[in-house]
């Protein structure tokens, strides 16, 4: 680093002085538009059904979807990310319901863009919420058949794709699936149905509550380091990232957040494609309740979130994303 000036000439203090001369050199801002909320669904009618795991998150069913997407249209959040916890009876081997034209979210889609086009509609695509097993795919003698579960992945994108779905999220780090569902898009004139590809998925402690909110955290068994990433890496991100960009993914992913900052930094340097953010499920928990339990300050939120800014992240999928929206207008 060139010289910058020496003490006391220079006094970088001067800068901090006032509110007015901090907001004048500021490097980043936070904005609702930079929140993408994700929002659990269940059956039943006239249900909000707290999350033990997850305190002030709930699992709603689809008659109060409504509400919550005007909530979100009205605070400026330019994307809802959609997860459903699917019955027990409903789950098999080879998550089936994944592809039922009237599964929790094929209903919500529907509902949602009868009315509202003014926000966006992301879907996961991965099987965990519709097995028996708990994992991402289709498992063959204790492994999880990358080739097989890709024929499904595919399906489950283009039946979210024709219900109304703007971003498909395939979230079940099988190798090539992005190019799979792309080229599936595409051949059924889906050409501007978006890809948001998990690129970047470790195989992390951080997920336990989000596993209990959709119902497969019982379910599963082993654990799921044959395809998810191993948090010791990162470099090995970066090949994730080119492979998926080549496939013809829009913008990709980085989970967990922010015991990642690092690779969200990596990835923003080193490819020109929008890097998104998830503050998972653990991350979300871990920061309510040291702030319900008053061992932090409620400002820890926007500053947890200002730093995947900081690092270069275009958006945040956060479970703060309605409470933080209305603070920060």
């Amino acid at each position: 680093m060139k010289s910058v000036g020496t003490y006391p000439s220079t006094r970088l203090r001067r800068n901090r002085k006032r509110d007015w001369t901090r907001r004048l050199v500021q490097e980043n801002t936070l904005s609702p538009s930079d929140l993408i909320w994700p929002i659990f669904i269940r059956d039943g009618k006239n249900i909000k059904e707290p999350i033990k795991t997850m305190p002030g998150i709930y699992r709603y069913s689809l008659d109060k979807i409504e509400k919550l997407v005007e909530k979100a249209i009205e605070q400026k959040i330019p994307m809802i990310a959609l997860f459903p916890n699917t019955p027990f009876y409903k789950k098999d081997n080879r998550g089936s319901e994944a592809l039922n034209r009237n599964n929790l979210i094929c209903k919500a889609l529907r509902l949602i863009k009868k009315n509202y086009n003014e926000i966006g509609i992301m879907c996961d695509v991965a099987l965990d919420p519709y097995t028996k097993h708990g994992h991402d795919g289709i498992i063959n003698k204790s492994y999880v058949d990358n080739d097989a579960t890709i024929k499904i992945l595919v399906k489950q994108s283009l039946l979210q794709a024709e219900m109304g779905c703007d971003v498909i999220a395939p979230s079940d780090m099988m190798d090539g699936r992005i190019g799979e569902i792309r080229k599936a898009l595409d051949k059924k004139d889906f050409k501007l149905v978006q890809i948001l590809s998990y690129a970047v998925k470790y195989a992390s402690n951080f997920y336990g509550p989000f596993r209990d909110a959709v119902g497969s955290n019982k379910l599963l068994k082993s654990n799921k380091k044959n395809y998810q990433m191993d948090y010791k890496n990162s470099k090995e991100a970066l090949r994730e990232v080119a492979l998926d960009i080549k496939e013809g993914a829009d913008f990709v992913m980085v989970k967990p957040g922010m015991p990642y900052l690092d690779i969200i930094k990596l990835i923003k340097d080193s490819f020109k494609i929008p890097v998104f953010a998830y503050q998972v499920s653990g991350e979300y928990s871990l920061i309510r309740k040291g702030i319900d339990d008053k061992i932090i300050d409620e400002n820890a939120i926007v500053e947890s979130l200002m730093s995947f800014k900081r690092a270069g992240a275009s958006a945040i999928v956060t479970y703060f994303a309605d409470e933080i929206a209305k603070k920060l207008r």
